[in-house]
């Protein structure tokens, strides 16, 4: 026969075992969840994963104009047929879906593969061209960080007035995969390599200036930050298939510089106020430039897919406006 008088004596003690382990528990300081999969990223900032999957219904709209500033051998808009073709966009719709947004938008062309003086000089020029006198935000993809970095610190043009600039996976401290190319064409050679482009047309100026080299040595220390100008920053990391462009230069630059994007490593990315690393994102992903058959395998497979571009860009808008800018 149960003994009543234990019983509710032993249920009460319990509860008060209960509640004294429960208010132990909370004194405990709380684990911090750890989000970010790769611990090589937790180093280098906040891993993000698929804050940019979908676009909100949302965002903000910045108070100035946003020029967007493209990479090594961009362009605004490549005609290859003339207007028999629709013309193929650097920002590719980047540019449109900010603007619909009630963004002023402002797409620079400099010369594909000139020097960055030469670049930014052209990036001053268009600007001035292009922003009637009003107060801008720079958005730059690859060495178009390094263009406008150079233009803000060194030009310092009186008709153009940088509010902030923000840089995407942009070599800051150059690229160990720059270093590879100059070592495998070798000093013997590279009088040649000159000449055959300077042949068709193409500036050379570019290659040499991204070497970790040149950036430790040369523009960094004579490239300061300028004085009221916001800087934020976002690099990317891929573990690309043995099928992609990006297979190699990426191995070269994980094995020199680690995590990376297939070009550009995270931790040559970081400039100013560091935003994070975008996960299984690769240097052409960041600017649209989706392989579209990767993901249809990825979606065959039941994969979701974590990263829109035109999301990502919308959201920095969006962080501006939130800054003020």
């Amino acid at each position: 026969m149960v003994d009543v008088a234990n019983l509710k004596s032993f249920s009460s003690c319990s509860a008060l075992y209960q509640r004294a382990a429960e208010l132990e528990q909370a004194r405990k300081p709380e684990k911090p969840k750890k989000t970010d999969g790769d611990p090589r990223i937790n180093i280098l900032g906040r891993a993000i994963e698929d804050d940019f999957a979908t676009i909100r219904e949302t965002y903000a709209t910045p108070k100035h104009p946003i020029v967007l500033a493209h990479g090594l051998l961009g362009f605004d808009e490549l005609r290859l047929a003339g207007k028999l073709l629709p013309g193929v966009h650097y920002w590719r719709g980047i540019t449109e879906a900010m603007r619909a947004n009630g963004i002023e938008v402002i797409t620079a062309s400099v010369p594909a593969s000139g020097s960055i003086e030469e670049r930014a000089l052209k990036l001053g020029q268009d600007i001035a061209n292009k922003a009637n006198g009003k107060s801008v935000n720079i958005i730059a993809h690859s060495m178009g960080g390094l263009d406008a970095r150079y233009m803000i610190s060194r030009l310092q043009p009186d008709n153009v007035e940088v509010l902030s600039l923000t840089t995407i996976a942009s070599p800051h401290r150059g690229s160990a995969f720059a270093d590879f190319c100059f070592q495998e064409i070798g000093e013997q050679r590279l009088p040649h390599f000159y000449k055959f482009f300077d042949r068709i047309g193409v500036g050379t100026g570019a290659f040499k200036q991204l070497t970790r080299k040149y950036m430790s040595d040369e523009f960094n220390p004579k490239t300061p930050d300028a004085d009221g100008v916001r800087y934020f920053s976002y690099g990317a990391t891929v573990t690309p298939k043995f099928w992609s462009a990006f297979y190699k230069p990426h191995a070269i630059v994980e094995k020199l510089e680690g995590p990376n994007d297939g070009l550009v490593s995270m931790e040559s990315a970081k400039w100013g106020t560091y935003k994070g690393t975008l996960l299984d994102v690769n240097h052409l992903d960041l600017i649209n430039w989706t392989n579209r058959l990767r993901w249809w395998f990825w979606q065959v497979g039941g994969h979701q897919r974590k990263f829109n571009a035109i999301a990502f860009y919308l959201d920095i808008a969006d962080m501006l406006a939130k800054e003020g800018l």
